[in-house]
This record gives structure tokens, sequence and C-alpha cells, in this order.
């Protein structure tokens, strides 16, 4: 047992009243299996929702709820040794970000399908937000947005590079294809990488650090920490932040963007975009309406009906995963 006091979660304004907290720590769980009942139990007498993702590697998740609430999870974090010095980003929602709370099991916390990698050991530098705008200005560095390219598409860093990546998976195919081939003259001193919130592109160094590249930074608490921590007038980050949550997107100070979903394709709208005659709310947007054919439409338009009837009856409905934004 360990006797470490869980870090305090603030309480949340009346404007916004539910806490969401992200958190991962790659550590090794041997016995992850046997963890997940117990923190699906302990979530769902907490009045927990959301999404905790558990691997041999560690653990990894997004969860909403009230103040009282996460004060119990981080609490039974404290009680885990291997756990204990979790520090999620803690952010505000005006709605419940999930529907529900699932506690599963995968192979890999974030999916890169390198089983060769140790994410436990062998990661690159921790760069604190505080730090990370005299890195990036650095003409030696090269700065690495790890995201997907659909993320990087509402807001990244200013001089980052984007890989146009579809899936996380795709990253070490373009660190193989790119990265790696670059002549001496034009190799970088430094990489500097981020993400959301610190995961991928922690996984990302490890990735690096096996295949022998060196200086290898990464953003620690990724993008949600550095636009929590650093003013807006000191920030070089431009854009939105997309969340894999019904908010679509947070903004500086971590406030709600503006941004919706299209939950056909998954691809985040303005409110400029939902004007356009493709768009469909749940159904489908410029971005996808020539890969859906009606048949499909016609599925989905039901699946939305189930969903809201699912709502208005306070039960939980199989189609909410894709309604989730998870």
């Amino acid at each position: 047992m360990s006797m470490t006091s869980p870090i305090a979660v603030p309480s949340a304004p009346s404007e916004t009243p539910f806490v969401v907290a992200a958190f991962y720590k790659f550590v090794r769980l041997e016995d992850f299996e046997a963890v997940r009942p117990i923190l699906q139990t302990h979530c769902q007498r907490a009045g927990l929702l959301g999404t905790i993702l558990l691997a041999p590697e560690g653990i990894n998740g997004t969860v909403c709820g009230s103040q009282t609430a996460l004060e119990a999870l981080l609490q039974a974090f404290a009680a885990d040794a291997r756990l204990a010095d979790i520090t999620p980003k803690f952010s505000f929602a005006s709605e419940a970000s999930f529907h529900r709370m699932k506690v599963r099991l995968k192979k890999e916390i974030v999916s890169m399908g390198q089983p060769d990698i140790d994410p436990v050991g062998d990661v690159g530098a921790y760069v604190t937000p505080e730090n990370w705008n005299q890195l990036i200005a650095d003409p030696d560095t090269l700065v690495i947005d790890t995201r997907n390219a659909y993320e990087v598409a509402i807001g990244t860093f200013e001089g980052a590079l984007d890989p146009r990546t579809n899936s996380f998976r795709d990253f070490p195919e373009w660190v193989d294809g790119y990265l790696a081939k670059l002549d001496e003259a034009e190799k970088p001193k430094n990489i500097a990488m981020f993400c959301t919130g610190g995961i991928r592109c922690e996984k990302a160094t490890a990735y690096l650090v096996g295949q022998g590249f060196e200086n290898i930074f990464h953003l620690q608490g990724g993008i949600l920490k550095y636009l929590e921590t650093v003013a807006e007038t000191d920030s070089k980050w431009n854009g939105d932040c997309f969340v894999f949550d019904q908010r679509v997107s947070v903004k500086h100070g971590l406030e709600e963007g503006d941004y919706d979903m299209c939950h056909g394709c998954r691809m985040p709208l303005t409110q400029a975009q939902k004007t356009h005659a493709a768009y469909e709310a749940g159904i489908s947007c410029e971005h996808c309406i020539d890969t859906h054919s009606e048949a499909d439409r016609r599925r989905f338009r039901e699946r939305r009906k189930q969903i809201k009837l699912s709502r208005a009856r306070g039960q939980d409905h199989i189609g909410q995963q894709s309604e989730s934004g998870e």
C-alpha cells in the first residue's frame, strides 16, 4: 500500500459543473486483468463516466464527474504504489463528456503496434510547459506533432511538422520513410514531440530511442497542460486542441472550444461547415458525404433516433460510443 496523498481536484465553476480528468502512466501492470473489475466497480459507485484502458504497459483514461467522485478515484490510485503518482490534467465541461463508464483491457494503452519498444523505461526527456517555448524556438530543433491529421487541422504549435498520419500506428512508417532517410546535413540536433495529453508523444520517443535517434524530447503533460499553464500572450499554440469527448475541442485556459463533430466520420467541424449542404447532424458532412451510401445514412439516422430515445429514458445505448467522440 502507498501512503501517498492524492493531488487536489479543483472545484468546478457553476457554469461548467463537470470536472474532466485525463491521465495515463506507462507502468508494468502484469495483473491488469485483475485490476479491471476493481476499477469498474469503483468508478460506477462514484458516479464517474468515461473510459479507462488497462494493458501490461500501463493505464490511460479520461473520466468526468463531480469533484467528490474524482477525489474518490484518486484515493484509489493512491492506494496502489504503481499508480500513486498519476497526475491528471483537469478541465471543466458544461455537460457530461461521456455517456457511460467503461474499463477496457487492451494490448497497448495507446496502439502503435511495436511490441519491441519499452515505453516504461527507454523514452525521451520530459520538457515542462514553462520550458517548451525555448526548446521549439531553437532552429536546431525539429518539432513534430504526433497526432492524427484531423487533430492537427484545427490547431498546432508554430513551426511544427505534421506527418499527416491518419492513425498513431502510421507513425513508425513515417519515421522509417522520412526521418530515418535524412542525410547527415539534414538531421536535426534535437527532436521535440507533442500530443494532446502526453501519452502518444511519450511512446513515440520510445520508438525513436529504439531506432537510435538521440536528443529526443517530449512535452510533459501534452498540449492540455501547456494550454492550462502558459499564458495566451506567451503562447506558441495556434488554434484549438481536439479532445476525444463531447467537448470536441478546448482553447487556452482549457475553455470549451467552438467546434462540433461529424459523427459520420469524426471530423471536427466549424459552425460555418455545419451550414454546408452535406451536413446532417450525426449523419454526414462535406468530408464524408461521398463515402457513405444512402443505406448507410438511413442506418445512421435510425441509430441517432434510438440514442435520443435511450437518453430520454435515462438508459444507455450501444450506439452511444459512436456519438461520444471517444
